[in-house]
């Protein structure tokens, strides 16, 4: 994983990599490798120290960096991840009785400090090469889509259906204006990572920043294995939404906090960002696709069974309060798992591209998996 702490500045000792954002690359739950409705030991990849960033347990409660998260990229590299579940770009949660949730800013206080500050703290001090950035969802309010979109198929009936993507609290996240002041939100994020390398003695020839896309996690409704009508869209399947809303998430929700992504690269001015797009690596593997399945829908004992990575979900299913039990948290929802980590780790290492860091689009390539034990995935242009 993290590998000794062998540099001692800018250019100095063995290359590494950080990464910064939110729950999408911290590692949240990469506990689970695919999905059941069997005894969850079955898909338990990491057991129960899997967020545990010490030796002891969590550096900050409920970050969830995992032991799968995507920094770990190996053969040789360190590894630092900074990266927080449920951070925005600004920190929050400061005061007393708060989640502390690290923004991509300078904060310092009695509980922590934010990831701009951690990371210029981090670099003096060893080689960094690559600082991955992805984050936004959550300025956006990505949980409480999830939950509203949920409830409101679980509380209409199939002839009646109260949907989501026409909630003007909902609606009003997407408009031009909102996008435009998000987009500044992630711009002035990337600047205050320059900002924290300069102040750690970095040229902008000495790294690369990649800001990151976000993966579609749910496909659209055609593309669901279960029907609309009855419960087990989401009792048997954890994906209770209406196709229309559905659809709504990957033509718009997704796309929408891309753009923001890639347009805060754009208008950042900064001559060392790429983009590395990750909004199509998880199709064909997402939460209730037609394409896999439960453990127990595809004949499979568990995770570690032959084959298991290309039969089973990437992506956690969406357990509600009334499905939700130990060791399960709700805060997994939706989010890619232990498969899913492992094939966004495969993109970085081939974005990291040796040293020589590179930005393209990252899919799945192939069945089965590397000598990493991790997908096989392409970068292409």
């Amino acid at each position: 994983l993290a590998g000794p702490a062998a540099a001692d500045g800018p250019g100095v000792g063995t290359p590494t990599v950080v990464t910064l954002g939110d729950s999408a690359i911290s590692g949240e739950a990469g506990r689970w490798a695919g999905n059941t409705n069997m005894s969850a030991w079955r898909v338990d990849a990491l057991g129960s120290t899997a967020y545990w960033d010490t030796p002891t347990g969590e550096a900050i409660p409920g970050c969830h960096r995992s032991n799968a998260a995507q920094a770990h990229i190996g053969g040789g590299i360190v590894s630092k991840n900074l990266a927080c579940s449920g951070a925005k770009t600004y920190t929050s949660g400061t005061a007393a009785g708060e989640n502390f949730k690290p923004g991509i800013d300078f904060y310092s206080g009695a509980k922590g400090v934010g990831q701009a500050l951690a990371l210029q703290q981090y670099a003096a001090e060893h080689n960094v090469k690559a600082v991955v950035v992805m984050i936004g969802a959550n300025n956006y309010g990505f949980a409480a889509i999830v939950e509203r979109c949920v409830t409101n198929w679980a509380t209409s009936p199939s002839w009646w259906k109260n949907y989501c993507s026409d909630d003007s609290d909902m609606t009003s996240r997407f408009t031009a204006t909102r996008q435009a002041a998000e987009t500044i939100n992630v711009r002035d994020a990337l600047l205050r990572v320059r900002d924290a390398m300069s102040n750690a003695g970095y040229s902008a020839g000495q790294y690369t920043i990649l800001a990151q896309t976000y993966w579609s996690p749910i496909p659209r409704g055609d593309a669901i294995r279960y029907p609309e009508s009855g419960w087990t869209r989401q009792s048997v399947g954890g994906c209770g939404a209406w196709n229309r809303d559905l659809n709504w998430a990957n033509d718009v929700v997704v796309p929408a906090m891309n753009n923001t992504t890639r347009n805060a690269a754009a208008q950042s001015g900064l001559t060392n960002v790429k983009v590395l797009d990750l909004q199509t690596a998880l199709n064909g593997r997402r939460l209730c696709e037609n394409t896999v399945g439960l453990l127990e829908e595809v004949g499979l004992g568990s995770w570690r069974d032959a084959g298991a990575v290309d039969r089973t979900e990437w992506v956690a299913q969406i357990r509600t309060v009334t499905t939700i039990f130990p060791p399960y948290q709700l805060q997994e929802a939706s989010h890619a798992s232990y498969w899913g980590q492992k094939a966004m780790r495969n993109c970085l290492r081939k974005a990291y591209n040796g040293g020589t860091v590179i930005g393209g689009r990252c899919v799945r390539s192939a069945n089965g998996l590397n000598g990493y034990g991790e997908p096989n995935m392409a970068l292409v242009p």
